[in-house]
């Protein structure tokens, strides 16, 4: 449907007040705002106040069906919900038609943000919820009036509101539905994550075993240049998306400007992820099509395009944000090499909740690209990550070996952990993770065959029928002994020196590193670092002897020693091999025996 001439008119005025826009310094982060083509369209329109809208008003309104240029909808105003969205903030029903719905069935995701305008031209709210039992022409409006502050508080947000049974009758006879299905009230129009650089079938896969801090509802989008979304059609009516995080990775929800004015633009109606004060990125966006959903919303598909500015609002009656300078951001950086092959890649991300799920993607996406196929082999793994605890910079950084059938999910997982971990570290700020990957199709690894004593000049192979035997304050000498596919291989240790006071028997614990589990955390940076220092590598093997309340141990059977005779000391020692080149499987629990 063309713009009403009443519509172009406001538009043709709004352009003698066009924004200027500052430009990022050169050589600023991934997020940086490209060079502007043309600025946007300032409409500065006019709130219309709830008390003034009635059941029965005419209605006309902006959105993108396809592109970057609005389209316009009628509709009919059904009611006003008091109290509809939170205390004080009111929802407008709105019965919309536009040629779209015939194969939508009603309104979509992506379209939270639509401006909704009186006949006089005033913007009386964004479209920002649909009923929730599924597609429908009926849309919730937010009011412009509670939009236009430039969301100065934010209220919680409720899930859903249920309709009373005049409006859901109102409700049902409009949109040809049950009364009950109609009572089942309003929702906030889906807008779950969109994410670029991942396919759909890896994105899946990570969402059904991945950690935690994945977000489950995430769905796959892609990127568009700045020639074809420029800032110049981020307009009332446009598309408009935000970002937590952008590059290689890029993590954003799009929906639709609502107005802009004064070099800001309000937009979605509803929140992002109801941030509050926020750093997002503010991008334009390309929309591909809509695609119809029968059980859900439909929901547009579209690429987002490279920052012209900064969402520093995300509140509970929409985003908000300015042009000019895109936010400083966090850089994950990932370098993977496979034979000739090799790429580096970068994410920026602007918002520190995201920083461990945009770390995890980045790294599996990247070494994805680079070896083109299942990651199945070994891999040398080094990170590091910087940031500052209370404004003092730090430094974190190790090495691994990793042998296994998908190589780019557990490593990626324990760094992406080590990052969600630092990020809930009241004072901690991480600003770069940057990691190195050396891939190859080596699947060989050592197993740890046996630990051997020096003992009257001969190596003695310790078992659990012939403990090693040691005198109280003496030294004793150990090695482990290596097989496995990756050939035998002997690791002296240095002599251990025995307590004085030690009687009856000792622990004596070996344990290949790729058998170990570990888990690096805490509530300081000081035990984050402590846990990282008592790590040992994949392809190192840890020997311990002492007592048995301090050998740290994990066989991952249910047999237990019986230490009666143990006597009444604590004390642990413990040794690392040199790294091997490969990983070390196997671990073995023996008894020194005191005599």
């Amino acid at each position: 449907m063309p713009l009403t001439p009443r519509r172009r008119r406001i538009l043709s005025l709004a352009t003698a007040a066009t924004l200027t826009l500052a430009l990022p310094a050169a050589g600023a982060s991934l997020l940086a705002s490209p060079a502007q083509s043309a600025d946007p369209v300032a409409d500065c329109a006019a709130p219309v106040p709830v008390a003034e809208i009635a059941a029965g008003d005419s209605v006309d309104g902006l959105t993108v069906t396809q592109g970057t240029t609005p389209t316009g909808f009628t509709g009919e105003v059904l009611g006003v919900l008091e109290d509809g969205i939170a205390p004080d903030v009111d929802m407008i029903m709105v019965d919309v038609d536009m040629p779209e719905f015939a194969r939508t069935g009603g309104i979509w995701q992506g379209m939270s943000g639509s401006p909704v305008y009186a006949d006089d031209g005033r913007l009386i709210g964004a479209v920002a919820y649909g009923l929730s039992y599924g597609p429908s022409p009926i849309a919730g409006i937010t009011p412009f009036a509670e939009m236009d502050d430039y969301l100065a508080g934010g209220t919680p947000v409720r899930g859903s509101l249920r309709l009373g049974a005049a409006d859901a009758r109102t409700v049902a006879a409009r949109a040809g539905i049950t009364t009950a299905q109609a009572a089942s009230g309003f929702r906030e129009l889906p807008m779950p994550m969109g994410i670029s650089g991942i396919t759909p079938r890896r994105l899946s896969q990570l969402q059904a075993k991945g950690p935690k801090f994945v977000e489950k509802t995430s769905y796959v989008m892609g990127k568009a240049p700045a020639a074809v979304a420029g800032p110049e059609t981020v307009i009332a009516g446009g598309n408009i998306a935000a970002s937590v995080a952008y590059g290689d990775i890029s993590m954003a929800g799009v929906g639709t400007a609502t107005s802009v004015c004064d070099g800001r633009v309000v937009g979605f109606g509803h929140p992002l992820a109801l941030l509050g004060a926020t750093t997002e990125g503010l991008h334009p966006a390309d929309a591909i099509y809509v695609q119809p959903d029968s059980l859900g919303a439909p929901f547009k598909v579209a690429n987002i395009a490279p920052p012209v500015g900064t969402i520093t609002d995300d509140r509970l009656t929409g985003i908000t944000g300015a042009f000019g300078a895109a936010p400083a951001a966090t850089q994950i950086t990932s370098e993977v090499t496979y034979g000739t092959k090799s790429r580096t890649g970068t994410t920026a991300v602007s918002v520190q909740e995201f920083a461990a799920e945009a770390t995890f993607y980045q790294l599996i996406a990247n070494q994805d690209r680079v070896v083109d196929g299942p990651s199945k082999g070994s891999e040398l793994f080094t990170w590091t990550i910087t940031g500052t605890d209370r404004d003092k910079p730090f430094s974190l950084t190790y090495t691994d070996r990793w042998t296994g059938t998908d190589l780019s999910s557990e490593p990626s997982y324990n760094v992406a952990n080590l990052v969600s971990y630092l990020g809930s570290i009241d004072g901690i700020k991480v600003g770069t993770v940057d990691a190195e990957a050396a891939v190859n199709n080596d699947l060989k690894r050592h197993t740890l065959v046996a630990v051997e004593q020096r003992r009257g000049g001969q190596w003695v192979r310790v078992t659990r029928q012939a403990p090693a035997l040691g005198r109280a304050g003496k030294p004793i000498q150990l090695r482990v002994v290596l097989g496995g596919t990756a050939g035998k291989q002997l690791r002296w240790l240095k002599p251990i020196l025995l307590p004085k006071r030690a009687k009856g028997e000792l622990v004596l614990a070996a344990q290949g590193g790729d058998n170990r589990y570990s888990d690096v955390g805490g509530e300081t940076l000081a035990q984050v670092r402590a846990a990282l220092a008592k790590q040992f590598r994949h392809d190192q093997v840890q020997v311990q002897v002492g007592t048995p309340d301090k050998v740290d141990f994990s066989s991952g059977d249910d047999e237990e020693f019986d230490f009666r005779r143990a006597p009444r000391l604590s004390f642990v020692s413990t040794q690392v091999t040199a790294p091997l080149a490969n990983v070390v499987s196997g671990n073995k629990l023996l008894t020194i025996v005191i005599r």
